[in-house]
């Protein structure tokens, strides 16, 4: 039983793999690696996403069914809404990747939905892990693309000489800090809806133990509210983090 709102984000070890002899008195000879519930919810994400994109596209027909009419519906507000609204020319090279990341993180988001499962996009350290790969990997694409030129970011074309250094420094300094802007806003907005539906479920259940039925019963409503909110939520979320990693791939390949 969970006693805790922030129990539910603690990753728990499924199975553990010890690779070596365990009889042997030297420890670092032995090697253990666990498959933990936040591995678990990672790779159901992935194996969803691929089973529904294939069932809904595997037999495509000029009179769609509805799965096929959802999964062109997704596609064409991605690359419509998304992708060409923020990037525009050259958009079609990139696209894998924005596709990748919406449907990702909107399934990482809705599985964290179910209840008793975890939620991998509530945990600072995979939402920053994305963060920091795209980051990293828009960076190093400028580089290639622009070379020198790409420090041009740092400092505005008419900026005044002498307060060069305090100019490069705030655009440095607000540039990394991108990366805590793309992971925190997912993480907290994840997290603190989590614990907010777990903490109404809590006095729901405790009301209906001390047979207040109507006072559960609205607690119970209360919640169902709270679920279709968190619902939009998880959407929104999804739809803010690729926006952004729109505008930061835009900048990076354009330089404005």
């Amino acid at each position: 039983m969970i006693y805790s709102p922030l129990e539910q984000f603690e990753i728990s070890p499924i199975m553990i793999y010890l690779f070596g002899d365990p009889a042997t008195t030297n420890a670092s000879k032995i090697h253990v690696y666990a498959f933990t519930t936040g591995m678990l919810c990672l790779v159901t994400a992935v194996v969803a996403l691929v089973v529904l994109l294939e069932f809904s596209t595997h037999s495509i027909k000029v009179v769609p069914r509805p799965w096929q009419v959802l999964a062109e519906k997704v596609y064409s507000f991605i690359y419509s809404d998304i992708a060409i609204q923020q990037i525009g020319r050259g958009v079609n090279l990139f696209f894998p990747l924005i596709f990748t990341v919406f449907v990702f993180v909107l399934m990482s988001n809705f599985i964290g939905l179910v209840p008793f499962s975890f939620t991998t996009t509530s945990h600072l350290a995979i939402t920053f892990g994305l963060g920091l790969a795209l980051f990293g990997g828009i960076n190093i694409l400028a580089v290639n693309i622009h070379g020198l030129r790409f420090l041009t970011l740092f400092y505005p074309k008419d900026a005044p000489l002498a307060l060069a250094p305090l100019i490069v420094l705030i655009e440095l300094i607000s540039y990394v800090f991108r990366v805590l802007s793309l992971s925190v806003r997912l993480f907290a907005n994840m997290m603190s809806g989590h614990a907010l539906l777990k903490i109404l479920i809590s006095f729901s259940w405790i009301a209906f133990s001390q047979a207040f039925l109507s006072v559960s019963g609205a607690i119970l409503a209360i919640v169902f509210c709270v679920m279709v909110l968190e619902s939009g939520i998880a959407f929104v979320q999804a739809y803010v983090f690729t926006v952004l990693v729109c505008l930061y791939l835009k900048e990076g390949l354009y330089l404005h």
